[in-house]
């Protein structure tokens, strides 16, 4: 868990700061996010649009890689 000891010379922002940078790099929120049981719509219709264009880059790949052998 990310934490962080605050010098007596540092101001709060500077001490929230090195707090969201240490957040950020252990993936806190990500993580949270992921296992969390409730999705929202909107987070459902991004996925749904990350997951199509995928399929779809996915179908182009192979396409161009099928033409290429010909």
């Amino acid at each position: 868990m990310p934490g962080i000891i605050a010098r007596d010379s540092e101001s709060f922002e500077e001490a929230y700061r090195k707090f969201k940078k240490q957040v950020d790099r252990n993936l806190v929120v990500t993580e949270a996010r992921a296992r969390r049981f409730h999705e929202t719509k909107t987070e459902k219709r991004k996925k749904q649009k990350i997951s199509a264009k995928k399929k779809m880059l996915k179908k182009l790949y192979m396409l161009r890689r099928y033409e290429s052998k010909l």
